[in-house]
């Protein structure tokens, strides 16, 4: 694998990961809500499941799936529900003050929000797919261990610092003024593309 073919993997995956989607939505929800240090934690949990399925797809998941659709189509639907349901727990609480804690809400704690972004992000099969095209095409075979370690903990790494970004810009009081201002319909607004990605991972 050669030094290009590396930062271009890197390149490809941080355009990937700056595209509007649910991991962006809920991290900008959250940083608004609960703060940078929340949100930090959530950027954590978006790395780990990144971490989890370029691995897989290193390992071969993305073939198996190729292999075994009935596989991949169950994972879809599992995520899609999933983020159906975040969408659901948005509109049903949209009202709601800030302060009354909710089993639906974003969480709090910096460890349920790194479980949260885990979650949020290892339910869509689809990023074990993306990650596969990208390695069949760019990480040869006969790629060393070292250099194939390398590149997870790079992709690692890029996950995390975007969406650090993301939560720095969306917790600064302005922002968060401006959330609290329009909760109701913002968390609304929320909730319908949250749904939309959901729907869009499972039916596609």
């Amino acid at each position: 694998m050669t030094l290009a073919a590396y930062f271009t993997v890197l390149l490809i995956h941080l355009v990937a990961a700056m595209s509007p989607g649910p991991s962006f939505v809920v991290c900008v929800r959250t940083a608004a809500v609960n703060g940078f240090r929340v949100a930090v934690s959530l950027a954590l949990g978006y790395a780990l499941g990144a971490f989890l399925w370029a691995l897989a797809a290193m390992a071969g998941l993305a073939l198996l799936f190729k292999a075994v659709p009935e596989l991949f189509i169950a994972l879809k639907v599992v995520g899609g529900v999933f983020l159906l349901w975040i969408s659901f727990q948005m509109w049903r609480h949209a009202a709601e003050p800030l302060d009354i804690p909710t089993a639906g809400s974003t969480p709090r704690s910096g460890l349920s929000a790194v479980q949260f972004g885990f979650l949020t992000f290892a339910t869509n099969p689809k990023t074990a797919v993306f990650f596969g095209a990208v390695f069949v095409g760019l990480v040869p075979v006969d790629t060393p261990l070292a250099l194939r370690a390398a590149l997870l903990v790079a992709i690692f790494v890029n996950e995390f610092l975007w969406y650090v970004v993301v939560g720095r810009v969306f917790s600064l009081p302005t922002a968060r003024a401006a959330y609290i201002r329009l909760k109701t319909p913002m968390d609304r607004v929320f909730g319908t593309l949250i749904a939309f990605f959901g729907a869009k991972i499972a039916l596609a």
